[in-house]
């Protein structure tokens, strides 16, 4: 059965407070107002929302703060904490610099239907280490520099929405998260991060995310930009995303092995929407959209170590032909592949430079390009013959409206030779080309 947004939310409030709630007004656990918290002040509240939350732990009671705007500093987080609110309604607005939420070890921490406002002024809205079992959901988190800063963390945030931050809506560092059903505008730098200090296996799920209008303010060509980014991360799977508007990629995985991107809607990127980079073995990139990108799709890097891919039942249309950074780098590609990589079943519609890029220079090992639909195209399929270059085979797909040839042999980016569909293939014995269908 699909998991809706409410049946989701209503199982973490669930999971997180254990008890159901009668009223959307009915106070949860302990009120705040026992020990002098009050809605809606011009004075800070930091000292009677600090002791309220430390008494509410140590009870193991959930804290509930009323409807209304409280003004205080940074607050900590003891272990199990547990903080509910009325979403949109309940509100902390940090006064100073700094962080609005942290806590260092501990678990059981949940929070539901706070608002956290950083003021413009805020490091970071929350920043979380070594907490096991963290739940946050249905809670809003606007106007920071960074969002979520979660570091060895273990836990789920759903539901939530992150909005207006400098640099990063939500990262999650050496952390296993679940990251689910939230909402991201607007953030300077990154949509969601998830990055490991070393190369090991991550496991988190990002899954049914919609993440808008991420910009690129740290500058550089790639590191920031991107709506999702899993850096060194292995086992980390990336499904049923909506992402619209990056400066550079929706889905960028970097030296992040056993990778799956799957089902991911992608409009509107500055660079390749999908990207598969660096030190990486085995990525599997499935029946994604993509309209509008530099690129649709590349799985590079094989002189840094980077193969094995199934790119497969993908629909890619509407490739331009720039890039934000520059350069000589592809553009207006709707597929780009080097080594161990199986290319089967995508459709690929107006790519004015290139439908498929098979190999670039020597970089090309066992590559299979198969049952493939291609439209309205510079080259539909570019293969590599340069001196050196690895075996591919080229069968079984159809290519029509490729008005710079239906399989043209490339010397870099130049094109080397005629259509190989039409005579000249067998000048190359690392190529297979066959039962092409050309229109």
């Amino acid at each position: 059965m699909p998991i809706s947004r409410r049946s989701l939310l209503t199982g973490s409030l669930l999971t997180a407070f254990a008890a159901p709630v009668a009223r959307a007004d009915q106070p949860q656990g302990i009120d705040a107002a026992r020990y002098g918290v009050r809605a809606n002040g011009e004075t800070e509240q930091t000292r009677a929302l600090q002791k309220a939350i430390d008494e509410a732990a140590r009870a193991g009671q959930p804290l509930w703060l009323a409807p209304g705007r409280y003004r205080c500093g940074p607050l900590t987080l003891p272990a199990g904490a547990r903080i509910a609110g009325q979403r949109d309604k309940t509100q902390l607005l940090l006064t100073s610099r700094g962080t609005l939420l942290s806590a260092r070890g501990g678990g059981g921490i949940a929070l539901s239907g706070v608002t956290l406002d950083g003021g413009g002024a805020a490091e970071a809205l929350i920043d979380l280490a070594s907490v096991n079992n963290l739940r946050i959901a249905d809670c809003t988190f606007t106007k920071a520099g960074n969002g979520l800063m979660l570091t060895q963390c273990t836990g789920a945030v759903s539901g939530n929405g992150i909005t207006d931050c400098a640099d990063t809506g939500l990262m999650s560092l050496d952390s296993k998260l679940t990251i689910r059903a939230n909402t991201i505008r607007r953030t300077g730098n990154g949509g969601i991060r998830v990055w490991r200090s070393a190369k090991q296996s991550d496991g988190s799920i990002v899954q049914d995310n919609i993440i808008e209008d991420t910009a690129s303010r740290g500058g550089g060509d790639g590191q920031n930009g991107n709506a999702i980014n899993v850096y060194r991360a292995a086992d980390v799977v990336v499904r049923d995303n909506v992402i619209r508007r990056a400066a550079f990629t929706a889905i960028r995985g970097n030296a992040a092995s056993r990778i799956t991107m799957t089902g991911n809607q992608c409009f509107a990127l500055g660079e390749v929407a999908i990207y598969s980079e660096f030190e990486f073995e085995d990525a599997t990139i499935e029946r994604n959209l993509i309209d509008v990108a530099a690129v649709g799709i590349a799985v590079t890097n094989m002189d840094k170590g980077g193969h094995g891919a199934v790119v497969r039942g993908n629909v890619i249309r509407n490739m331009i032909n720039k890039r934000p950074q520059g350069g000589p780098d592809s553009h207006g590609v709707g597929i780009g592949v080097e080594a161990d990589t199986e290319v089967s079943g995508n459709t690929i519609e107006n790519a004015p430079v290139m439908g498929i890029e098979v190999g670039s220079g020597p970089y090309l090992r066992n590559v299979t390009v198969t049952r493939n639909t291609v439209r309205q195209t510079g080259i539909g399929i570019g293969v590599t013959v340069v001196e050196g270059a690895g075996k591919a085979t080229i069968a079984d797909n159809v290519i029509t409206k490729a008005k710079d040839g239906a399989v043209v042999g490339m010397r870099w980016d130049k094109a080397a030779t005629g259509d190989l569909t039409q005579s000249g293939a067998e000048r190359f014995p690392h190529l297979t080309i066959r039962d092409n269908k050309v229109g």
